[in-house]
């Protein structure tokens, strides 16, 4: 790698720090070009060379840690042998990620990040398909073991998502829900609507 793009990466990284810390301090009203360079000290043109504008960076920001938990879920499954522990895995991971990182968590399941994921589902799902694959490998694996119910794939993801998603806002809304409760209680009621099996 030569200086020029060792540089050109610094400064990537500091814009993305910048904007998660001012996301984090002033919420989305607040996340203007403005406030990114100068909690960043980069310049206006650097942001611009580099994102194209402030929603460049924000959806840039969004996809990095959009990857990052992926990357932690996918390490969850990994690590266990049935269907039934690769939920309780999940589930947990995926609230271990919103507590250890509220701030990312707010971004990730902010307005903005559902109108970036129904207005470029197509880009998302591509930009993410090497942490996708080993997800969607894993439920193929256990519906063919004849752990999982046969269910479509989107309907599958929901019944596993949906309650956490649901969850996870809630939490980052109100506050009004225990969130280690939650990783006690959730998985197994998500695993009793997957289950080849519910009994």
């Amino acid at each position: 790698m030569t200086p020029k793009q060792q540089r050109g990466e610094a400064t990537v990284e500091l814009l993305l720090d910048a904007a998660l810390r001012v996301y984090s301090e002033e919420g989305e009203q607040g996340l203007t070009v403005n406030a990114v360079t100068k909690a960043s000290g980069v310049s206006l043109g650097s942001l611009y060379h580099h994102f194209g504008s402030i929603d460049g960076l924000v959806d840039a920001l969004l996809l990095r840690w959009l990857e990052r938990l992926l990357g932690e879920l996918v390490t969850a499954l990994q690590s266990t042998r049935t269907a039934r522990t690769g939920v309780r895995s999940l589930v947990r991971a995926y609230l271990r990620f919103v507590r250890e990182h509220p701030e990312v968590s707010m971004l990730l399941h902010s307005s903005r990040a559902d109108r970036l994921g129904m207005t470029q589902a197509a880009r998302l799902r591509d930009a993410q398909e090497a942490r996708l694959t080993p997800l969607t490998e894993w439920v193929r694996h256990h519906v063919e073991r004849g752990e999982v119910a046969p269910l479509p794939l989107p309907l599958i993801e929901s019944l596993v998502l949906g309650p956490v998603v649901g969850t996870t806002r809630r939490w980052l809304t109100f506050g009004d829900v225990d969130l280690e409760e939650a990783a006690r209680i959730l998985p197994d009621r998500i695993w009793r609507s997957l289950s080849a099996d519910p009994q």
